[in-house]
């Protein structure tokens, strides 16, 4: 790990003066991800701005009906919050089916939001690496890629966001609100992280002298019919090879509306509106759902170690789509 400097904000205006101008600085709340990078000098900041005492941990409700989690409010504090687990069951399970209760007792909505990806060729500096150090090469491409992209990648990443949490904000079309020097924004969750293209080592489109203030949830929750599914290859603590966020509203056994968030598989969460469209005013039945999941992946490419993750993907949608159906 490289020496850096340390300084502590007080307020918001004071972080975002500390980080404007500064491309070497980096923010740091809980440290669950970017402690490790730095460790592994995949990231080497020269200085860090501590934001973790910043008032922005509050989780409570909008004028328009729906639910503001601040983006220092730990993973634990918002899985576990009543309104969350009564209105948002899904973000809850989401929350709950990541790390371990250490790391989401640390970890933060907004450094969660910000955690970048776990592929072993970006933390092991020796090999090439496009979004560790851009131009030279990706050697997942022909490397070992068994938890890699099936989606949305380009020849010079194949990388795959890490996120549960993600996944059920995608689905719930959370927006994230951000503060800079150029004011106030607020991005849509699906539109919050980026796909590689020729730019892989840009994981969002936040600004780097912008702060996460908060992330909002509209009104919709779908309590009733909603199920995350996890595939990984132990049991506890393991990332995703395929992850699924499933919400449904259903009236007379007809569905209304559908959503749907895959993980595992992209460089962000991934989601289809015209095959979720697709399944307005179908019965909920298991064939609707198999022929949803073949529309989704329909683009879907495999690599030598990872083209299981194509079925595999499907299965896990059905299996979402039907457990949601059946709450």
């Amino acid at each position: 790990m490289n020496a850096f400097a340390y300084t502590r904000a007080a307020d918001v205006a004071t972080a975002l003066r500390e980080i404007a101008g500064d491309g070497a600085a980096r923010f740091i709340a809980g440290g669950t991800n970017l402690i490790d990078l730095m460790k592994e000098n995949v990231e080497r900041p020269h200085r860090l701005i501590d934001i973790s005492r910043l008032p922005l941990r509050l989780v409570e409700p909008t004028p328009d009906g729906g639910m503001r989690l601040g983006a220092l409010a730990s993973n634990t504090d918002v899985a576990y919050h009543p309104e969350i687990e009564r209105r948002y069951p899904l973000l809850s399970q989401a929350i709950l089916a990541g790390a371990s209760p250490q790391l989401r007792n640390m970890a933060s909505i907004g450094g969660n939001l910000m955690q970048r990806t776990r592929c072993a060729y970006f933390y092991d500096t020796a090999t090439s690496c496009n979004k560790r150090a851009p131009g030279t090469g990706c050697s997942a491409v022909t490397g070992f890629n068994r938890y890699h992209a099936i989606l949305g990648m380009s020849e010079h990443c194949i990388a795959v966001h890490p996120s549960d949490m993600c996944m059920a904000l995608a689905a719930l079309d959370a927006v994230v609100h951000v503060t800079g020097a150029g004011g106030d924004r607020a991005i849509p969750l699906t539109e919050f992280h980026r796909l590689p293209d020729d730019r892989p080592e840009l994981d969002t489109n936040k600004r780097p002298d912008e702060l996460i203030t908060a992330v909002a949830l509209p009104p919709e929750g779908f309590p009733q019919h909603h199920a995350y599914v996890k595939v990984r290859d132990r049991a506890s603590y393991a990332f995703a090879l395929v992850s699924v966020a499933a919400a449904l509203r259903i009236d007379g056994g007809v569905i209304v509306e559908a959503r749907l968030a895959l993980g595992g598989v992209a460089h962000r969460p991934w989601r289809d509106r015209a095959a979720e469209a697709s399944l307005r005013g179908e019965r909920a039945s298991r064939a609707a759902f198999e022929r949803v999941a073949e529309t989704l992946l329909r683009d879907a490419r495999g690599f030598a170690d990872n083209a299981f993750k194509i079925a595999l993907a499907k299965r896990a949608i059905v299996r979402a789509f039907t457990q949601a159906a059946a709450r």
